[in-house]
């Protein structure tokens, strides 16, 4: 009997953290925090002490954390772009040479008198450094089967099979009346399924999201004519910003299957996609029927795209979704990466 194997998990290749992140960078304040916290119990006898040494390491070390986050917020995208052996050494590097310089200025202009604290001593900020780096390395490891989870899912959440049968049957009416047109709606529906298969942990740019919701909607206006009318408002910088892969197709299926499908007269979607400062704005409205509202999907789609949003930006984007008067409205807010 020929031996069976578990299959593996595949991770996702080891990647610094995106320093620009306000989750990476919470997390960084807190543990460099509750280091010098403990530290502080460490030397202080009583709770009164503990506080009084608290605020002496604070007082070193906050400076340095502060100036760390800077230099390597600037970096985030140098860093991200060097080999990962080659960018943790730079990462830890950075964070010795900005310490070691605030911790020699202070010394010589703000405190001449006393030798410094051990927690002051030059090897803490690259050894807290290599102790960060391996969390941020575990935790992408970690949630790297949950990326996969969230593919499967999207998978199982995206491209109802009632749209393959409606695509094909509508393929077939005008394979003899307009065949060239049934060609280009064959190659629509190849490229929506070839996007669906791929991988979709790796960042795209938006603008081929864009382009994806456009052959999907060539396609469901082969069946659903004037009915369904699409108003878009793209700004063109927001076109090169990086996005989870099938970030809006599911997105605009819902407003298809929920605000056109159960209507008799002509409904518009509104597709709007910009930048506010340094996050993309993407709102979508569609008619809203309450009385359909039981169809299944829409609520799966939009949990499947809030957990892949989280994992892939943290903290930093948000989906809100809701009715307004006639409408159902989606706002999505990420921050703003410019696609190389």
């Amino acid at each position: 009997m020929a031996e069976q194997k578990t299959p593996s998990i595949s991770h996702s290749p080891d990647a610094l953290p995106d320093f620009r992140n306000l989750g990476v960078i919470t997390r960084i304040l807190l543990a460099v925090n509750a280091a010098a916290f403990a530290a502080a119990l460490a030397r202080g006898p009583d709770a009164g002490a503990v506080a009084a040494q608290f605020v002496e390491i604070a007082s070193w070390v906050e400076p340095a954390l502060f100036a760390c986050l800077a230099v390597l917020y600037a970096a985030s995208a140098a860093l991200a772009r060097l080999p990962y052996a080659l960018g943790y050494a730079v990462a830890v590097l950075i964070a010795a040479a900005v310490s070691a310089a605030l911790e020699i200025a202070q010394a010589q202009y703000v405190r001449t008198a006393g030798p410094a604290a051990p927690l002051h001593d030059l090897a803490f900020a690259p050894a807290l450094a290599v102790l960060l780096l391996e969390y941020f390395r575990l935790r992408n490891r970690a949630f790297s089967p949950a990326l996969a989870e969230a593919r499967l899912q999207a998978l199982q959440a995206r491209i109802r099979p009632h749209f393959l049968y409606n695509s094909l049957n509508a393929v077939l009416a005008l394979i003899r009346r307009d065949p060239k047109r049934a060609e280009g709606a064959l190659e629509d529906l190849a490229e929506l399924f070839r996007s669906l298969m791929a991988d979709n942990r790796q960042l795209i740019p938006m603008r081929d999201e864009i382009v994806l919701c456009r052959q999907y909607l060539n396609l469901e206006h082969l069946r659903l004519g004037d009915r369904l009318q699409v108003e878009w408002s793209v700004d063109a910088a927001a076109e090169g910003a990086l996005v989870p892969p099938m970030l809006l197709q599911p997105l605009v299926e819902n407003a298809v299957y929920h605000g056109i499908e159960p209507g008799v007269a002509p409904g518009a979607i509104e597709i709007r996609i910009g930048l506010e400062g340094d996050r993309v704005h993407v709102a979508l409205s569609n008619p809203f029927y309450a009385e359909h509202q039981h169809r299944q999907g829409n609520r799966m789609a939009l949990a499947n795209i809030r957990e892949r949003l989280q994992l892939h930006f943290d903290v930093e984007a948000s989906l809100e979704a809701g009715v307004e008067g006639e409408r159902y409205r989606i706002d999505m807010i990420m921050p703003y990466r410019k696609a190389p």
